[in-house]
């Protein structure tokens, strides 16, 4: 089923991309979108992490709020730098995850990152160690706002992948 979605999802971004529609190149295209999906499949990396189809409705429902944030960031950055004091409190902290799955977790290591003035450092059992510019970036995360919203994104993924061992640094 997810070799199929592949494909599909494959040749959807192919056509937008192309913008060609005579046959040839059409066939052409739909044949190196199944060839892909079959090498894909062939490799067993068409599954819930690899391709994970089942994040779809709730990713579209996540991005915008993180692109907010990500704004809001930016701009909470740029105003430190600007500042003649620059009133940087580098802060190193841990926070507990409540991701159903890894992927899960690494969605929301990585929306950490792709927020200006915070970096994921690391990933372990359930947790992440976060550096922040600022105190109140380092609170902005401690508040749990956007582990609750990948949390609520993944939710359908911690029925098909569990966590399993053996993960760091």
């Amino acid at each position: 089923m997810r070799t199929v979605a592949l494909t599909i999802c494959l040749a959807a971004t192919w056509l937008l991309l192309s913008g060609h529609y005579d046959p040839l190149l059409l066939s052409l295209g739909a044949a190196s979108c199944v060839l892909v999906a079959w090498i894909a499949w062939r490799m067993d990396v068409v599954d819930h992490e690899g391709f994970p189809i089942h994040l779809s409705w709730q990713a579209v429902l996540y991005w915008p709020w993180l692109i907010f944030e990500i704004i809001k960031s930016n701009i909470d950055v740029a105003l430190v730098i600007l500042r003649p004091s620059m009133p940087i409190s580098p802060t190193v902290l841990t926070v507990k995850t409540t991701q159903g799955s890894e992927l899960g977790q690494v969605i929301y290591a990585n929306s950490i990152t792709l927020t200006p003035g915070t970096v994921s450092l690391r990933v372990y059992d359930d947790k992440i160690d976060v550096h922040a510019l600022t105190k109140a970036g380092a609170d902005g995360i401690a508040a749990g706002e956007m582990d609750r919203r990948v949390t609520l994104m993944d939710a359908s993924g911690a029925k098909t992948g569990g966590k399993s061992g053996g993960r760091g640094g």
